[in-house]
This record gives structure tokens, sequence and C-alpha cells, in this order.
């Protein structure tokens, strides 16, 4: 009987509604470009650095690890389950739990798609413990140039997610200005992420 009288109310409401609405309006056209840029690629690494982020070009020919290991000389422990990246001490599909990876002071992540509009990049899940994302001193975030996209709205339709359903968008380092309005750098993740573009 109550959810009888809460229903009629319901309805109540929206004839209501319906009866006092003066102007219709059609929805709004949601086929939207985005923005494009002349260089797709300059706009990307422009973007990076502006939100603190930093980019290094290499060929497909370097040998990652060497150029990870000058970018970061004085780290001690890095962690990836990308191949081809023998540096890593640690891999996050074999560690126990996830705070085995505490200490990381480098990560190495395989981005999927990058964006210029923000100079962020999608980076699915292909590791048993996502927390590597997060957890380490610095990311080091691998992408190819031809997976760099204009914008999001190019960008939401290439999404793929992993059997493990998770995926996240990073875009330079972890930083907060909430506290006093005194920005810091690291403070819900990495301290610094190093994009590394493959031509």
């Amino acid at each position: 009987m109550e959810e009888r009288k809460s229903k009629m109310k319901k309805e109540d409401l929206f004839a209501r509604l319906r009866q006092n609405t003066r102007h219709q309006y059609d929805m709004p056209d949601m086929n939207i470009d985005g923005i494009h840029y002349p260089d797709v690629l300059e706009q990307f690494k422009k973007i990076s650095e502006a939100v603190g982020g930093k980019v290094k070009t290499v060929s497909k020919s370097d040998d990652l690890n060497v150029v990870i290991k000058e970018l970061y000389p004085e780290a001690k422990v890095f962690a990836s389950n990308v191949e081809g990246i023998s540096i890593a001490d640690r891999n996050p599909d074999t560690v126990a739990e996830a705070q085995d990876l505490n200490g990381t002071d480098v990560a190495v992540l395989q981005g999927e798609l990058g964006v210029a509009e923000n100079g962020c990049i999608w980076v699915p899940q292909t590791m048993k413990e996502k927390a590597l994302c997060f957890i380490a001193e610095e990311l080091v975030i691998l992408i190819d140039k031809d997976k760099i996209v204009h914008n999001m709205h190019e960008a939401y339709p290439l999404i793929k997610f992993t059997d493990y359903g998770f995926g996240t968008f990073i875009s330079g380092p972890s930083k907060t200005a909430d506290i006093e309005q005194a920005l810091v750098m690291g403070a819900q993740a990495a301290r610094g992420v190093t994009v590394v573009i493959r031509e």
C-alpha cells in the first residue's frame, strides 16, 4: 500500500512538471571534433612539460634500459613488467603483495595512448599489482609516437580495458595545493614523471 502511494505521488509530481513546462529544447548536437593541433607531437611534449613532467624522445633502436639508467643514475630500485626492461629489480606480477613494491625508486610503465590536449597518457592495468603506478617515487611511461592523439574526444573511443578492468590517465607528477595553497609534489603518487616517446 505504501509503495502504491509513493508511486502515485511520484507520478503526480511528474504530471505537474510536464504541465508547467513552457519551453521544450532539443538535445544539443554531440558530434564534437575537439581541438586539433598543427603538430600533435610538439603539443603533447609542450603540455607534458607544462604540467611538471619531462619528455625524452628516443628511436626504436635505442636500448631503453640504458636510456632509463641515464635519466635516473642515482636510482637503486627499479620495478616493471614491461617486456625488455631488464634493469627492473621488482616485478609487479611476481611480488607476493602490493606492499613489496614500497621503496621503488623508478617504475617503468607502458602507456597505450597519449593526448596532446592535456598531456595525459592512458595506462591500462597490465600487472597484478597496480599499486606500482602510484607507489614509486618516479614514473617512466613509455609510449609510441603514433599513439598520440589530439584530444580527449579522439581518445575515449580508443580506450581498451584489460582483463583487470582498470586503467588510469596520468599527466605529470602527483601534486596538490590543498593545504595553505602551498604546492606539494608527490602528494598522492609519484614525485616525477618522465615520458619516453619512441619514434
